[in-house]
């Protein structure tokens, strides 16, 4: 039997990617994490996600959940947009992605999430995320009546300007 590709991307094979991490080695950065938690939601691997899930959060999600949403969708490709911090001497990280797939009514989707990152005790989890964050194009001037790109929802000229 050939073993399976990473479906993160890697172009490696699971066990020699995030499939390690799943099984109990622990992530050195925050963008491992985040992809081995892609490749958990792909696998139905819900314990996982639920033990990498910070405990200030956990008790907002439940395993079952969790579990049902990971299986009724077809995870097809895991795109990086951005990575902040998150390196193996940070204890903060910032992982920006989009996650496609499949639903269960055939039609396809795109999981677009900043997510943030926290590492205690050397090991690192997830923290939160924010969905579709606001894209900004950093070649076109700001105004002063223009949205502030740091998503507080006020003016530029009321908040960073």
């Amino acid at each position: 039997m050939k073993e399976m590709q990473c479906p993160c991307g890697s172009k490696k094979k699971l066990n020699d990617c995030c499939g390690t991490i799943i099984n109990g080695r622990a992530a050195q950065t925050a963008l491992e994490l985040m992809r081995s938690r892609y490749v958990a939601y792909s696998l139905g691997e819900a314990q996982y996600l639920y033990d990498t899930t910070h405990g200030r959060h956990r008790e907002e999600y439940k395993i079952e959940s969790i579990a049902q949403w990971s299986k009724e969708n077809t995870w097809t490709q895991l795109e990086i947009v951005s990575v902040e911090h998150g390196s193996v001497s940070d204890t903060r990280g910032v992982v920006e992605f989009r996650a496609y797939f499949t639903d269960s009514k055939d039609k396809s989707q795109v999981h677009h999430e900043r997510s943030n990152f926290l590492k205690e005790k050397g090991k690192w989890f997830y923290l939160d995320g924010k969905m579709n964050p606001m894209e900004v194009d950093i070649t076109r001037k700001i105004t002063r009546n223009d949205p502030c790109p740091c998503g507080s929802g006020k003016k530029y000229k009321k908040c960073c300007g």
